[in-house]
C-alpha cells in the first residue's frame, strides 16, 4: 500500500454501487466537503433525480425559541436532474478514492452520463446526454422552516422566516433567504452546457454577506479540470494517513466508507456535526446533540490518524463565552456548561443539580478534546483549551456537591441522559464524569507545572465522592434508581466505557462489569444501533473478540429494529449520523486499544478474523502503530513515537519479542509481566518487535475470508455460470432496473407484442435443465416459446408472481445447442426476464433427507422443492451430509436461499476430504432460491459445512450432474 495506484485499486473495491435508483436518502450516494453536503435519490413522485444541497452553517438565530426551532439547522434546497424520457435504469459508483459520484441514467429517450463532487463549498456536476436525452438542471428552493415541524408544533410566538427572493447577475442565478432573527442564506448557481456549479453561503449577523460570498464562489470558479484536480488532491492525501484491513469484505468496506463520510461531514475549524451531518432531512433533531451524539461522531478520528477532522475541539475553543453564558448567572464567574442540544455555537442553557437536569454533557464533550490531546500530546492544546475549559466544567459540579451524614460527597438530582426516571441523587453518569474530570485536571496541572489553588479540592473530591450506586444487577442509574427499563444509552456505564475508570485489568471489578453489561442488554425494547456498538466496545475492553463481533453485527442485521442502511447511514425518527461512525470505533477497539497508559495490540480479535493489517494507527501517547496478523498469529509490531512519551506495549506476539530500533540497535526493553513491555523510545524513533526470524515488513490488504455484497443498491451478484438476460440478444425490449430483487445489473422488459424475444448464447451441450428467473406483475400468464438453435423445445407458461418485484423461477428439460431463444407467444409479450441457468440433467438429493448437524427441516419460506429445506444454525460447523451414488468427476449443484445481506460460505467435503468451497451470496429474500455449482471427484458422502458464525444458507437440495 505504498503507491497511489495501490490505494486506488484497494479503495475501488470498497466503492458503493447502484444498479437501482435509490428512492430515499438512506439508500443513495452522498457527497460533502465538511460544510456543503448532497444526497442523491429519486425525486419523490417525479421522474427526476434529486441532489440535495444543504449546508452545515445554515441555521436560525432566535435562541429564545430553543434549539429545535430557534437555533435549528435550516433547509436550503435541492437540485433535480430532469430527463426527457422515463428513467429505466441507473448505473452509479461512489468512488471513495476520488470522492465523486459517476455513472449513467438510462431513459426511454436515451442516456445521461455524469460526474459530481463537492469541493471548497462548491457543488460541481458535469453531465452529457446521448440519443434524445438532454441535460436539464433545476434548482428548487426550500422554505427555511425547522425540520422539527414535521413532528412538533412551533412554540408560542414563533413566526416563520420570510419567503426567499431571487436575482440574476450575468450567468449566475441566486436564491436569497432572509431570516427573521437576522442573517442571510444565499444559494448561487449557473449552468454552462453540461457543467453546473452551485454554492451556498450563510452570514450572521450580516444580512448581505452571504449574497456576495455565494456569487463570488460561483462567478470566479476556475475551469472544471482545475476544480476536480484540487478536489482529488485533497482526498488522495487524506486516505494514506493510516491503513486498516479486515478479512470481512463488507465490514472492511463499511469502515472505509465511514472515513469518507466523516471527512465529507466535518473539518477542524468548521461547525461541529449536527445529528444529520451536513445532509439535512426531515428530523426531530435538527441540531447538535451533546449527550452522546457528538462524542460518538468523532471517536474514529483518533485511531485513524485524522485529527484534521476535529471540529469538537475548535467549536468549544471558539465559543467559550457561550459556554459561560449557558450556566445560570450566579455561577458564570468560574463555571461553564452546555445543555443537551444546541446550534453550531453551543448555544443552550444548562440546568442545575437538584432540578433533575442533564448537567454533564460539556464534561463528556471535553473527554473528546482530551482524546485529541492524548493522541497528539500537544501541550499547547492541553494548556490553552482543555485545562481551562475542563476546570470550569468541573467547577460547576463542585458548587453543588454536599457532604452528608456518611461523610461522603453527594450530588443532588440530575438526569442520566434520556433515562425516563430521574434519580433523587448520585446519578452514575455524573459521578463518573466528576471522577474523570478531577483526575484529568490533577494530571494536567502536574504536566503543565501549574500550582492550581483548586488542586486540594480536586483531590478531596476524589477521596470523598460517594461510590457508584450498585445493586445485584450491576451499576444502577443512580441512588435508589435501579436499571429497570430498557435504555438505549449507556450513560450509567460511563465508568466502564468510554472513560475506562473501571476496567477489566482491575480483576476485583470484573463480575460487576459483566453483570452491568448483561443487565443493560437483557432489558430489551429501547435499544438502538449504538446500543450494539457500545456493547461491542465494552466486550472488546474485556478481550472478548467473538462477543464484541457478535454485538457489532447486530447493528448490520436487517432483522433488528434500527439496522445500518443501504448507504451505511442510519435513521431512527430521522437521520442520526453517530451510530455508524461509532461502529468504526468498535472495530478500532477490537484491533488496538491504548487506555490506561498501555497500548494493546490485537486485544479482542474475533476468531473469524485470522488476518488483520494495521498501519500508522494513532494511539494515546502519540504513537503510530503498524501491526500484521496472519493465520491467527501476530507477525510483527512496529511503533513510531511522535512525542517521546513512555511506551508500554502489550504486544500480543507469541513469545518473548526481539525489539530493534530503526538504526538496527537493540531497544531497551523492560518486561512488566502479562505480555506487557516498556520500551525506551525517543521522539521520531521507531521500534520493531517480532519473534523468530525477522518477518517481511509488508503492509497490504488482508485476504478476504468472508465475502460480502457491495454497499449501495448493487445488482445481486451473478452466480458462476449464470446467463443474465441483460447480456443477451434482445429484440423488441429494453434493459431496466426499476423493480428490485433482480440478479446481475438489471432485467429485460419485453415489448407487449407477439415475437419479442431474448436469445442466450450458452456453452453447454447435451441433456440439461433450463431454469429461467422471471417476474410477472399482471394477473394472467405470459407464455413464451423456447427454441434451441432454431428448433422448437417447448413452451413455458410464466404465471403471475403477484408483483413486478416478486421473482420466481420455472424449469424445463432441453437438449442443448448454442442458442436458446425465448419468444413471446401473445400480444401481452413475455414476463420480465432476469436470467437463465443451465444445469446438466442429473439426480436430485433433497436436503431434508440429508444428515443434519445443528440445523432443522423447515417449510416456512415458499419456493423450495420436495417437502422442505434445511435451516442451519448460525454457528461454524453446522452441516448437511448427503449420501449419493455414482462416481467420476461430476458437477454438484446446490439450490439455496440467503435472505441476509452478506454471503454465507461453506466447505464442500467428499468422503471427509475438502473438495472446495462455495460462498452463497445474498438472494434478496428467503423465498428467492438460486443455485451454485462446483466440480468434484464423486464419492458416496457429500457434506456442506458452515465456515462462518452466520452458518450456511437455507439448503433446498443438491443435484449431481
Amino acid at each position: 500500500m505504498g503507491t497511489p495506484a495501490q490505494w486506488q485499486d484497494f479503495l475501488e473495491n470498497q466503492d458503493l454501487l447502484w444498479a437501482r435508483l435509490p428512492t430515499i436518502w438512506h439508500e443513495g450516494p452522498f457527497l460533502g466537503d465538511g460544510l456543503l453536503g448532497s444526497m442523491v435519490y429519486k425525486e419523490p413522485g417525479a421522474n427526476k433525480v434529486r441532489f440535495t444541497t444543504q449546508h452545515g452553517r445554515v441555521q436560525d438565530h432566535r435562541p429564545q425559541f430553543g434549539s429545535g426551532f430557534g437555533t435549528c439547522r435550516l433547509p436550503v434546497g435541492h437540485l433535480t436532474l430532469d430527463p426527457v424520457g422515463a428513467i429505466t435504469a441507473v448505473d452509479w459508483r461512489l468512488s471513495l478514492w476520488d470522492a465523486e459520484l459517476t455513472g449513467s441514467i438510462t431513459t426511454t429517450s436515451g442516456r445521461i452520463t455524469f460526474t459530481a463532487f463537492i469541493h471548497d463549498e462548491l457543488f460541481v456536476a458535469d453531465a452529457a446526454a446521448t440519443g434524445g436525452e438532454q441535460v436539464r438542471w433545476t434548482f428548487h428552493p426550500e422554505a427555511a422552516n425547522s425540520p422539527r415541524e414535521a413532528s412538533e408544533a412551533p412554540p408560542s410566538g414563533y413566526v416563520r422566516n420570510p419567503a426567499w427572493t431571487t436575482k440574476t447577475t450575468g450567468e449566475v442565478r441566486q436564491v436569497l433567504q432572509a431570516l427573521a432573527g437576522g442573517g442571510q442564506t444565499a444559494t448561487a448557481y449557473r449552468q454552462s452546457g453540461g457543467l453546473l456549479l452551485l454554492s451556498v453561503a450563510h452570514s450572521f449577523p450580516s444580512n448581505t454577506a452571504a449574497d456576495a460570498a455565494s456569487l463570488a464562489k460561483v462567478r470566479d470558479a476556475g475551469p472544471y479540470q482545475s476544480l476536480r484536480s484540487a478536489h482529488q488532491a485533497w482526498w488522495h492525501a487524506f486516505y494514506p494517513k493510516s491503513f486498516l484491513s479486515l478479512p470481512d469484505e463488507r465490514l472492511q468496506s463499511f469502515y472505509w466508507i465511514q472515513l469518507y463520510k466523516t471527512a465529507s461531514a466535518t473539518r477542524a475549524g468548521g461547525p461541529v456535526m449536527a445529528t444529520t451531518g451536513p445532509w439535512l432531512e426531515p428530523t426531530p433533531w435538527p441540531g447538535v446533540w451533546w449527550n452522546l451524539n457528538v462524542q460518538l461522531e468523532y471517536w474514529l478520528i483518533h485511531g485513524s490518524n485524522h485529527l484534521e477532522l476535529d471540529s469538537v475541539t475548535t467549536t468549544l475553543d471558539q465559543n467559550r463565552q457561550r459556554l459561560v453564558d449557558n450556566v445560570p448567572s450566579a455561577y458564570r464567574a468560574d463555571s461553564s456548561g452546555v445543555g443537551r442540544s444546541s446550534d453550531m455555537f453551543a448555544t443552550r442553557s444548562v440546568g442545575t443539580p437538584g432540578s433533575g437536569a442533564e448537567v454533564g454533557d460539556l464534561t463528556w464533550a471535553l473527554h473528546n478534546v482530551w482524546l485529541s490531546y492524548r493522541h497528539t500530546m500537544d501541550d499547547t492544546l492541553l494548556r490553552d483549551t482543555l485545562f481551562p475549559l475542563l476546570r470550569r466544567a468541573i467547577n460547576y459540579y463542585l458548587h453543588f456537591l454536599r457532604t452528608e451524614g456518611d461523610g461522603k460527597l453527594h450530588l443532588p438530582s440530575t438526569l442520566s441522559p434520556e433515562y425516563p426516571v430521574v434519580p433523587p441523587k448520585d446519578t452514575n453518569y455524573d459521578l463518573a464524569l466528576i471522577r474523570w474530570g478531577c483526575q484529568t485536571l490533577l494530571d494536567a496541572a502536574a504536566r503543565l507545572g501549574v500550582d492550581d489553588p483548586l488542586k486540594p479540592r480536586w483531590q478531596s473530591t476524589l477521596a470523598n465522592l460517594t461510590p457508584y450506586p450498585t445493586d445485584g444487577n450491576g451499576y444502577m442509574i443512580g441512588a435508589s434508581t435501579p436499571y429497570s427499563q430498557s435504555h438505549r444509552h449507556y450513560s450509567h456505564l460511563m465508568m466502564i466505557y468510554p472513560l475506562y475508570l473501571v476496567t477489566w485489568d482491575q480483576t476485583a471489578g470484573r463480575t460487576l462489569i459483566e453483570r452491568s453489561i448483561a443487565r443493560w442488554h437483557a432489558v430489551t425494547g429501547a435499544h438502538r444501533g449504538y446500543s450494539y456498538t457500545g456493547a461491542a466496545s465494552m466486550y472488546a475492553s474485556m478481550g472478548r473478540g467473538d462477543a464484541a463481533l457478535g454485538y457489532l453485527m447486530r447493528f448490520f442485521d436487517p432483522a433488528t429494529s434500527f439496522p445500518c442502511r443501504a448507504n451505511t447511514h442510519y435513521t431512527e425518527a430521522g437521520p442520526v449520523i453517530e451510530t455508524p461512525l461509532s461502529a468504526s470505533q468498535s472495530i478500532h477497539d477490537m484491533l488496538c486499544q491504548s487506555w490506561g497508559g498501555v497500548i494493546r495490540i490485537f486485544p479482542a480479535v474475533p476468531a473469524a478474523w485470522p488476518d488483520v493489517t494495521l498501519h500508522d494507527f494513532r494511539t494515546q501517547g502519540a504513537f503510530l502503530v503498524s501491526a500484521v496478523r496472519q493465520a491467527g498469529t501476530t507477525r510483527f509490531v512496529r511503533v513510531r513515537s511522535l512525542a517521546g512519551e513512555p511506551l508500554r506495549l502489550r504486544h500480543g506476539l507469541p513469545g518473548p519479542p526481539s525489539a530493534t530500533l530503526d538504526d538496527g540497535t537493540p531497544a531497551q526493553v523492560t518486561d512488566l509481566g502479562g505480555g506487557t513491555v516498556q520500551i525506551t523510545l525517543d521522539r521520531d524513533r521507531e521500534v520493531l518487535l517480532h519473534t523468530g526470524p525477522r518477518p517481511p515488513l509488508v503492509i497490504d490488504r488482508a485476504p478476504i475470508s468472508r465475502p460480502g455484497a457491495r454497499w449501495g443498491l448493487p445488482g445481486t451478484p451473478s452466480p458462476p455460470g449464470r446467463h443474465e438476460a441483460e447480456n443477451a440478444t434482445i429484440s423488441q425490449g429494453v434493459v431496466e432496473s426499476n423493480h428490485a430483487g433482480f440478479s446481475g445489473s438489471g432485467f429485460v422488459n419485453l415489448d407487449n407484442v407477439v415475437g419479442s424475444y431474448v436469445e442466450f448464447t450458452v456453452a453447454a451441450t447435451g441433456a440439461s435443465t433450463l431454469t429461467i428467473g422471471f417476474a410477472n406483475g399482471t394477473t394472467s400468464a405470459r407464455p413464451m416459446a423456447v427454441t434451441v438453435d432454431g428448433a422448437a423445445a417447448g413452451t413455458v407458461d410464466f404465471p403471475p408472481t403477484g408483483a413486478w418485484t416478486t421473482w420466481r423461477t420455472v424449469s424445463i428439460p432441453a437438449q442443448l445447442g448454442t442458442k436458446i431463444r425465448l419468444t413471446s407467444a401473445t400480444a401481452d409479450g413475455g414476463p420480465n426476464l432476469d436470467y437463465l441457468d443451465v444445469a446438466a440433467s442429473g439426480t436430485d438429493y433433497q436436503a431434508e433427507d440429508a444428515v443434519i448437524t445443528q440445523g432443522a427441516v423447515e417449510s416456512n419460506h415458499a419456493g423450495f422443492t420436495g417437502t422442505g429445506f434445511v435451516n442451519l444454525d448460525n454457528v461454524v460447523g453446522s452441516a448437511a451430509e448427503f449420501t449419493v451414488t455414482g462416481g467420476g468427476t461430476r458437477t454438484i449443484t446446490v439450490r439455496f436461499a440467503n435472505g441476509t445481506a452478506v454471503a454465507r460460505p461453506m466447505d464442500v467435503l467428499v468422503d471427509g476430504v475438502r473438495a472446495g468451497a462455495l460462498s452463497f451470496p445474498p438472494t434478496g429474500a428467503w423465498t428467492t432460491w438460486q443455485t451454485l455449482s462446483l466440480q468434484a471427484q464423486l464419492g458416496t458422502k457429500i457434506k456442506l459445512v458452515s465456515t462462518s458464525a452466520d452458518g450456511g444458507p437455507n439448503l433446498d437440495k443438491i443435484t449431481i450432474g
